[in-house]
């Protein structure tokens, strides 16, 4: 074999190969992307957005992205943003400790107030409702951000917290947090229209467990997702919880390996399940990574995937993605260009984020080859018949 031919085998080679990486996460809607600068930047929220792009927010950024998770524009909103969602305008809303903003659809300001909390979610009547989280508090707002009415529940001595709210199937409200005096449960209380509590409850083992998500079940009950430590001193595992319409515990589930494992969000699967997102800390190294736990409709572990590199990774916030799959949002410290960035990844239905597989270098070196030599063969044949 000639050394021009042997070149043109392997530019052909190296061209086949490429054309084959980028059909992989081009067409698969598997991959990551990181966004940031020099600064900490930490993605709190996610949302799928109308268009089958994605929207993320955390500090004082809000990004939007396209489905494939490149960034079409960002904004520097202010404040400490910790929720997001897309409103019915196709635009978007956003609060922090001490705003509540809302956008149009390229993420320019429309109205902000300088008030705002931990969780939101856009009302039935335009309007708009968040949490407070250590203050236990819920605020009802108009659709411009005009406080309608506020709520204080557990004004006692105690430690309490309301993370994480959802607009009922009955008009209601129901938030969850933590609950109770020095050794703290998962807290859910639920409210009427106006928010005048109708019950609440508590669950978890001996020791401090803190619910970080919480969805209304197509049965009209309830599931919530965070961490326990029941042992006291020690590591944390995820834990879900599933109740009945008036909170009764239907079960409870925990997951993780021995460390410190905590979920931070939780959805309802297509097919009836449950997916957990939240971040694994083994004691045996230094760093962090993303956990994706994936669940029957009972609770039981069907699988669970890690996403991570050398440092810290922590994972915030999921959505399960039109195309069945999953999207998580959180900050990387092992990629991007800052100290921590924010961190996007998009995986298939069972949490896989393809690579180019070892295995096809030899088919597509075999194909290269082949290839070349029809082609070398060719020419010979021309060249003798002139």
């Amino acid at each position: 074999m000639s050394s021009k031919l042997f070149l043109s085998i392997m530019l052909l080679f190296v061209l086949v190969s490429f054309l084959f990486v980028g059909s992989v996460g081009a067409s698969s809607g598997m991959w990551s992307q990181t966004y940031g600068g020099i600064e900490v930047e930490t993605a709190y929220s996610l949302v799928e957005t109308s268009d089958g792009g994605f929207a993320l927010a955390g500090g004082s950024l809000l990004v939007k992205t396209d489905s494939h998770g490149n960034m079409e524009w960002n904004k520097r909103i202010g404040g400490s943003i910790r929720s997001l969602i897309e409103t019915s305008d196709g635009g978007y809303a956003l609060t922090g400790a001490s705003l509540l903003v809302k956008t149009d659809a390229y993420g320019n300001m429309e109205w902000k107030q300088t008030y705002g909390g931990t969780s939101l979610v856009e009302t039935s009547d335009g309007g708009y409702a968040y949490s407070t989280g250590g203050s236990c508090q819920l605020v009802k707002t108009d659709a411009n951000g005009n406080i309608q009415w506020n709520r204080t529940y557990k004004e006692s001595a105690g430690f309490y917290s309301l993370h994480e709210l959802v607009e009922t199937s009955d008009g209601g409200y129901a938030l969850a947090g933590c609950g109770g005096f020095i050794m703290t449960g998962f807290w859910l209380v639920k409210t009427d229209e106006y928010g005048n509590m109708e019950w609440d409850r508590g669950y978890g083992e001996y020791g401090t467990s803190t619910a970080n998500s919480l969805v209304e079940t197509s049965d009209g009950g309830y599931a919530l997702a965070g961490d326990t430590n029941p042992f006291g001193p020690g590591g944390f595992d995820f834990f879900l919880v599933k109740t009945d319409t008036y909170g009764n515990m239907e079960w409870s589930r925990t997951y993780g390996e021995t460390g410190w494992d905590t979920a931070h969000s939780l959805v309802v699967t297509s097919d009836g399940g449950y997916a957990l997102a939240g971040t694994m800390n083994a004691y045996t190294t230094d760093n962090s990574d993303f956990l994706l736990v994936k669940t029957d409709a009972n609770g039981n572990l069907e699988w669970n995937r890690t996403y991570g590199g050398t440092s810290e990774e922590l994972a915030y916030s999921l959505v399960q993605t039109s195309d069945g799959g999953y999207a998580i949002a959180g900050e990387t410290s092992s990629f991007g260009a800052g100290d921590s960035d924010f961190w996007l990844v998009k995986t298939d239905e069972y949490g896989i984020i393809p690579e180019f597989p070892s295995w096809i270098i030899i088919p597509l070196f075999l194909t290269a080859t082949l290839a070349a030599i029809f082609y070398s063969k060719r020419v010979r044949a021309r060249l003798r018949h002139f």
